[in-house]
This record gives C-alpha cells, sequence and structure tokens, in this order.
C-alpha cells in the first residue's frame, strides 16, 4: 500500500480528488487541511476511517515537517492554496504567503524525507489572457491578478526545484473547475445561490468574458491521471475545450434551474479582467487523458446537486453575503 498525501483535500477539486482516490485500495490517503472559510471536512464524510486528517496551515513549517517525517508519503498532490481572484484584489498577501510560501515549506519538507513524487497544481490563469488560439505548456507567463501572480509565483518555484535539486515534481495547469461542493464565492454557486436566495444573478461588466468550463470529477480524474502516467519535470494543461462567455453560463444556470434572464444584474467589472483563458491539452491527451462531460451534462448535474444539498448552500451564505457586498457593485 502506497501512501498519498494531499494537501487542501478537504477544498472543492482536492476532495473530489480524495474522493477518487480513496476508491483504490491500494492508496492510503493523507488529507492536510487548515479548514479555511472554504474548507469542509463535509465533503469527506463518505469516506469516514478511509483517510487520516491533519489540520494545519501549510505556512507552519515545523508542524509540516513533524507530519511529512511521521508519515512519509509516496506521493504528494498540492493542492492547497487561496483561489479567488476576487479576494486577491481585495487584499493579496494571504495569497503571497499561502501560495508561494506554502508550496516552497512543502517541497523542503519532501525533499528532508525523499518523497519520490510531487504533483504541484496550478492554473491556466498564470498564463494571462490570450485573445485568440490557446495556450501551451511552453507559453510565457503574464498573470495579470494578484492570485495569478501568486499561482505563477509558485509554478516558477517548482521549476526551479527541477532544476537547482532534480526534485520530482510535476506541474498541473487546469482551467475553470465547476461541479458539487464549490463555495459559493465563483460564478456558478453564486448564481444558484442567488436564485435560492430570491436575488439577482450578478454578472461582470457585459459578461463577455471567455473561460474553459472543466467539471470537477475530470479534473480530478486527469490528475489521478498524471500522477500515476505523467513524467517527472514537465508541464501538463488540463481543460475541456468547452469555452463560454459568463453571460451564456448564467442564462445556461438559469435554465437548469427554470428561470428566465430576467434574473441578471449587471454590475460593475472587476479591476484587469482578463478577457479569454484557453488551454492546449494535446499533451495530456497524447499521453492518454481526454475530458468526459460536457457542458450541459455538467450544469445539469451541478443544478441538481445543489437543491438536493441546498442546507449545505444556505449554511455558507451568511458567512458570504458581506463579501458578495464587498464585491458585487451595481453599475
Amino acid at each position: 500500500m502506497r501512501k498519498m498525501l494531499v494537501t487542501g483535500g478537504a477544498g472543492f477539486i482536492g476532495s473530489e480528488f480524495v474522493r477518487q482516490a480513496a476508491l483504490e485500495k491500494s492508496n492510503k490517503i493523507i488529507v492536510i487541511d487548515k479548514l479555511s472559510y472554504a474548507g469542509d471536512l463535509e465533503r469527506l464524510a463518505e469516506l469516514k476511517d478511509k483517510y487520516t486528517f491533519y489540520n494545519s496551515d501549510i505556512r507552519d513549517k515545523k508542524n509540516i515537517s513533524r507530519i511529512f517525517s511521521k508519515e512519509k508519503p509516496d506521493i504528494i498532490v498540492h493542492f492547497a492554496a487561496e483561489t479567488h481572484v476576487d479576494r486577491s484584489i481585495l487584499d493579496g498577501t494571504i495569497f503571497i504567503e499561502s501560495n508561494i510560501k506554502g508550496t516552497q515549506i512543502l517541497m523542503d519538507a519532501a525533499r528532508a524525507i525523499g518523497t519520490p513524487r510531487f504533483i504541484h497544481i496550478s492554473t491556466d490563469e498564470v498564463y494571462g489572457e490570450i485573445r485568440k488560439g490557446k495556450f501551451l505548456e511552453e507559453s510565457p507567463f503574464r498573470p495579470n491578478s494578484p492570485y495569478a501572480v501568486s499561482k505563477a509565483g509558485a509554478d516558477l518555484l517548482v521549476q526551479s526545484y527541477i532544476r537547482t535539486y532534480n526534485f520530482p515534481a510535476i506541474i498541473i495547469r487546469a482551467s475553470n473547475n465547476y461541479g458539487p461542493w464549490q463555495y459559493p464565492e465563483k460564478f456558478i454557486p453564486v448564481i444558484i445561490a442567488k436564485i435560492m436566495n430570491g436575488e439577482k444573478i450578478p454578472v461582470y461588466g457585459k459578461g463577455l468574458q471567455c473561460r474553459e468550463w472543466l467539471y470537477v470529477s475530470d479534473c480530478a480524474e486527469a490528475v489521478r491521471f498524471v500522477t500515476e502516467n505523467g513524467k517527472i519535470g514537465e508541464s501538463y494543461n488540463i481543460g475541456s475545450g468547452i469555452e463560454k462567455t459568463n453571460i451564456a453560463v448564467a442564462k445556461k444556470t438559469l435554465n437548469a434551474l427554470g428561470k428566465n434572464n430576467s434574473h441578471i444584474e449587471f454590475v460593475q467589472d472587476r479591476p484587469g479582467h482578463d478577457f479569454r483563458y484557453a488551454l492546449n491539452i494535446k499533451k495530456i491527451k497524447e499521453l492518454g487523458w481526454s475530458p468526459k462531460i460536457d457542458f450541459t451534462e455538467g450544469i445539469t448535474k451541478t443544478v441538481q446537486w445543489y437543491k438536493d444539498n441546498s442546507p449545505w448552500l444556505m449554511s455558507k451564505m451568511n458567512s458570504i453575503k458581506k463579501y458578495w457586498k464587498k464585491v458585487y457593485k451595481k453599475i
């Protein structure tokens, strides 16, 4: 049995990865999560005794070293990060500290015990925006938000460890995720939560910003695939090939909720808003992975999950309302 340590395993994407990885009897799962506002062990409730949990901030060097020395994981999959662009615009400090310093502390602890494989989860936002074409793994970094800069810094730090220390890392850059269990600060769960609360749907600017939308189970499956089959020292883009503008996503989600477009309210655009992201995923496809869930199926599943789990969504509403007021400003 091999030990797989997952940072941020109580988060949105990390928990989906843990749920999938726990299905394999050969894996012993260890989860590290500081349980911030966006972390929730309820996401792992179905696993019961199938994982070992440590409540720790990845910036806590002493504690991380203690956990790594005790567990001696064979594989580290690093999801833990501050992830929301809007929050990074309000205050980017925690993003720099967690995403860059935290990643360094994890890599140093992994080096100290000789962990043979470290999977770093990055983002398409490190590339910046692209008007035409798609980003390759070799495309230059041009991050445009404090969040994106923090992830680009972590990404470059991992690359430097690969080069300097022969560190056994693989980097994954994923496109926009959506699906069950996503905290209602991200666009699709915001739409669902607002409708359930009898409020208007906030759409930035004219809603023409375009993203590549990847269903969370596809993302987690791709990470698992790269963990098993990826080459040390390489980077892999993970995307769906499904591009949608924000206004199209809003309308599609409203339709799945049985609502019309009169619920849309355009709000002041956020500063430095990237217009479009798109990833070339030829490299991972040639390795043997392709996405499975199309957007219609994904939205249908997502809306149904939130309907079935409305108590969980509503439990997050009170803590998010003040944040919504700070971010969504009427035009």
